[in-house]
């Protein structure tokens, strides 16, 4: 998906003078790059003056933090690395929390990090800060310029780096370093960094090949890597070959058609029980693109269904993901496409299996578990049951609407009725689990494909953290929307206190202005919505207008799902005196 390579010849490259600003911004150009994110600042306007003339938009939003989480997003959507910049000091430092959470999802991503100018350097200076050293643990690499004849090939090795590592590079550059002049090369990308990986050891590939075809219950499971490789047309032939159940990892829920018969749903936390069962009886696991994450693969319903003596096949473009979290059989390192084409061009030398039987208990697993999931949608809520807001809202979305998702109750919920036919349809927050990410990412997820629908499924807590950028889509014209589902409430944080601390809410009621008239008064649509049957109509009128649109869904605050953390809560124990009367103990024997 990134810009097609040139056919200039090595020999025919020749060094040219230019400012650092210009070799900054022509690298940019050259790795296809159409838009930066972050707010204006004085350590870069030399750079910044340049953009419109190469024809790079800068899109400024209203905290810094958001501009990640659209690179994030619109990543996710395109392939290619989106770049985000900030004033030194703390305009990158507010982009700590998005760039950690693309570091947790693999998302390739530059950041233009200006610091302190040379000269004054270690003084404490106005805006002065380490950025280096805040961000060496939150990105694959940091890259600082030490000349500024440098300048070119420090970036190029930035993006040499995301794409290769799958993650956010910091490219460290002092203020007083986009100026002066040097002489480089301008390079095209295939100069200089290898897009491709092949499909990995096939002494590996053969004899993941040999377990799939003695397997009796084979299962596959689908990850990112194999919506990043655009892979999903190999994992059907494969799964129809073998007759096997598929099912896609943690909030990748577009990593399978969901109307394939095959398709089984998601695992993890509020997943599919279809998948869990189908996980649970596999005898083989095939994991393609997937690092099989600790808090993805827990027990979810209190169904234990991660495979404990199923013969596991991963395979992970990245060779320390390889059976980091779980035990394997064979471990294949390599590109997910190129892994799974060449898995699949063996086993047709194998009959395929037809296997009605199992095809059947597939269809009832996936039948029964969509019933279960529309009785508990329709018990009554006051005013909405959550699970029929979600519901409702999947409904009333085209297919190929791009949904973006908070960390919350709600929004978490959310992950066992959004089902798509389509891949780079799901955007999730993902295991780093911050507020505030599902609106900057639709944000980001409609500038990369501004034809489809763009939705934050969001609640009303991490509404708080991002209502802000609503002020951006209206200024840009940018026609995302934003469905708050509002309880009132800090739900997930809640449920711990009613399942653990005996209804002591401290800290997790919120009371929170109207947000469609706050969202009118930024010069967006809004509009309120307390009854069920309404949610469509609403939609409806807000697809029509094709503007940025907040719709405010009140549900209700006591229908809440299981806690997230099971595994790291206990029931509270207190032996000081004056404490005792909070022991679970104490509360159980009223």
């Amino acid at each position: 998906m990134n810009k097609p390579e040139s056919k200039v010849k090595a020999n025919d490259i020749k060094k040219v003078k230019m400012t650092p600003s210009e070799a900054i911004v022509e690298t940019l150009v050259a790795e296809g790059v159409k838009d930066i994110y972050g707010i204006l600042g004085s350590a870069f306007m030399d750079m910044l003056d340049l953009l419109p003339t190469a024809g790079i938009r800068f899109l400024p939003v209203r905290h810094e933090q958001s501009s990640a989480h659209i690179a994030d997003a619109y990543t996710r959507v395109t392939g290619v690395a989106g770049v985000v910049i900030g004033q030194n000091g703390p305009g990158i430092t507010n982009m700590v929390t998005s760039v950690a959470a693309a570091n947790h999802a693999h998302t390739p991503m530059v950041v233009i990090s200006p610091s302190a100018g040379t000269p004054t350097i270690g003084w404490d200076g106005f805006q002065e800060c380490d950025q280096v050293s805040v961000f060496k643990a939150i990105t694959k690499e940091t890259v600082e310029v030490t000349h500024p004849s440098r300048v070119a090939e420090s970036l190029r090795t930035a993006f040499r780096i995301a794409y290769a590592e799958r993650g956010p590079v910091l490219f460290d550059i002092p203020r007083d370093y986009f100026y002066g002049e040097l002489e480089d090369y301008i390079l095209q990308p295939h100069q200089y960094r290898a897009d491709t990986r092949g499909a990995g050891d096939l002494v590996q590939i053969d004899k993941a090949v040999e377990l799939l075809k003695n397997a009796e219950r084979p299962v596959i499971l689908s990850g990112r890597g194999v919506v990043d490789s655009d892979a999903i047309d190999v994992v059907i032939k494969i799964a129809e070959h073998l007759t096997a159940p598929v099912a896609v990892s943690y909030m990748h829920n577009d990593a399978f058609p969901n109307n394939h018969p095959l398709a089984v749903g998601p695992i993890g936390y509020m997943g599919s029980k279809a998948a869990m069962y189908s996980l649970k009886d596999a005898d083989v696991l095939l994991a393609i693109g997937t690092r099989l994450s600790i808090f993805g693969t827990l027990p979810s319903y209190d169904i234990d269904y991660f495979p404990k003596h199923a013969n596991i096949i991963q395979v992970d473009i990245n060779p320390r993901n390889i059976a980091r979290t779980h035990p394997v059989e064979v471990g294949v390192i390599g590109d997910a496409r190129a892994a799974s084409e060449a898995i699949y061009s063996r086993l047709v030398s194998v009959d395929k299996r037809n296997d009605d039987t199992r095809l059947e208990g597939i269809s009832k697993l996936k039948k029964d578990w969509e019933e279960e999931l529309m009785d508990l949608a329709m018990i009554e809520g006051h005013p909405i049951n959550p699970r029929r807001a979600l519901l409702e809202v999947r409904k009333a979305f085209p297919d190929n609407t791009i949904f973006s998702t908070d960390i919350g109750n709600v929004s978490s919920t959310a992950n066992a009725y959004l089902t798509f036919n389509q891949s780079r349809r799901h955007i999730a927050a993902l295991t780093f689990g911050n507020c505030g990410f599902a609106y900057p990412a639709a944000i980001g997820a409609k500038l990369a494909e501004p034809n489809s629908p763009s939705v934050a499924i969001v609640g009303d807590g991490a509404w708080g953290m991002s209502l802000h950028e609503v002020s951006t889509a209206v200024e840009q014209n940018i026609p995302v929307i934003a469905c708050v589902f509002n309880n009132k409430s800090w739900g997930a944080e809640k449920k711990n206190q009613v399942d653990y601390y005996n209804d002591r809410f401290i800290g997790s009621d919120i009371e929170g202005p109207d947000f469609a008239e706050v969202a009118r008064s930024m010069g967006a649509l809004g509009f309120s919505v307390d009854n069920a049957e309404d949610i469509r109509p609403t939609i409806e009128k807000v697809l029509e207008a094709n503007k940025p649109a907040v719709i405010n869904i009140y549900v209700d605050g006591n229908q809440l799902a299981p806690p997230f953390r099971k595994d790291a809560l206990k029931m509270p124990t207190r032996f000081l005196e004056k404490y005792k009367h909070l022991d679970h103990n104490a509360w159980r024997d009223e």
